[in-house]
């Protein structure tokens, strides 16, 4: 029996350091600015790094920091990337005997560069081709279900997973993708009343209620209409609100010298939910949460900075402000 089976992507990360691109405004992009290589040209990078990503085995690594038995449900590839998530996570003390080996592993290439954004070119790879015949549901034995993003065919597994928990009294913190987040309302609510733990970022939030994430509380009143467990909404630098249909719980970010923003949200879910099952504690949950994911921004890669179980007795959680 494990505290936790965490469901969702491995990856294989390269991260790439530039200086030599520039930052163009058009409206043809999603985000309204773009990057800007020459074309045919050789473009410098300052610095290559690799690590093990992907928000299953980022989530797993946490409930494995702060000593509780996890194991991670996924699909890799028979190629170097996968032997070497098995074995990264294998010194992570996280248990592998649910995964799957399957066509080739997910791989990220993630740009970066002091004081811009990073971009992701993502492949996806095996993590999406998990299916139902192909996970060994006998093994699904656990106290918790923790779902990271789910997309592709995995992502359609959704209900299946959810139903499962259902069926066999374990609980499950849900933090929906944007794939998920395209279900249809009625098939999202069904998923919704099976769930303990809601974990969204606010444009999540937005796009899971149609309402402005500048609308707050009209999210929070949607929300906990459809939904009776506890709500937690990221909002980047400011802060995290948690609702549990009674009560609203805010919580300030701890200054932190910020290195990378990647696994950001799954070291925050991660450890909110760890601080629930030790404790069953929303305060202490908040608190947890955000000195993971403090940590998680203070080193680049989604797990390098992850807290031990003694590190965060060690953090001034009274400097971490819940109103």
């Amino acid at each position: 029996m494990f505290d936790v089976i965490t469901f969702g992507s491995a990856t294989w990360d390269f991260f790439l350091d530039l200086k030599d691109f520039k930052v163009i405004e058009n409206e043809d992009f999603l985000t309204g600015e773009g990057i800007c290589f020459n074309l045919g040209s050789k473009v410098n990078v300052e610095e290559v790094s690799s690590f093990v990503g992907g928000g299953g085995t980022n989530t797993a690594v946490t409930f494995a920091n702060q000593d509780l038995k996890v194991a991670y449900c996924g699909a890799i590839g028979d190629d170097f990337a996968g032997r070497e998530i098995t074995e990264a996570l294998k010194e992570r003390g996280v248990e592998s005997q649910l995964q799957v080996v399957d066509e080739t592993t997910n791989h990220s290439v993630v740009l970066t560069s002091e004081g811009a954004d990073r971009t992701i070119l993502a492949y996806r790879g095996a993590a999406e081709m998990l299916d139902e015949e192909k996970v060994d549901w006998d093994k699904l034995k656990a106290k918790w279900f923790y779902l990271a993003p789910l997309s592709g065919e995995l992502g359609q597994m959704t209900d299946q997973i959810v139903d499962y928990a259902n069926e066999n009294d374990i609980k499950v913190a849900f933090n929906p993708g944007n794939s998920q987040l395209e279900f249809s309302k009625s098939r999202m609510d069904e998923i919704l009343n099976k769930v303990e733990v809601l974990l969204l970022n606010q444009e999540e939030a937005s796009q899971l209620t149609g309402i402005s994430y500048e609308q707050e509380e009209e999210i929070f009143k949607e929300i906990d209409r459809r939904y009776s467990g506890i709500v937690v909404i990221t909002k980047g630098d400011k802060g995290v609100v948690v609702s549990d249909g009674e009560n609203l719980y805010r919580g300030d970010p701890l200054p932190a010298d910020i290195k990378d923003k990647t696994g950001a949200g799954d070291s925050f879910g991660s450890g909110f939910v760890t601080g629930l099952i030790e404790a069953q504690d929303i305060e202490y949950a908040v608190q947890l949460g955000i000195a993971n994911a403090t940590a998680c921004l203070e080193e680049k890669g989604a797990k390098n900075g992850l807290l031990e179980e003694e590190e965060f007795r060690k953090t001034n959680v009274e400097k971490i402000k819940l109103t």
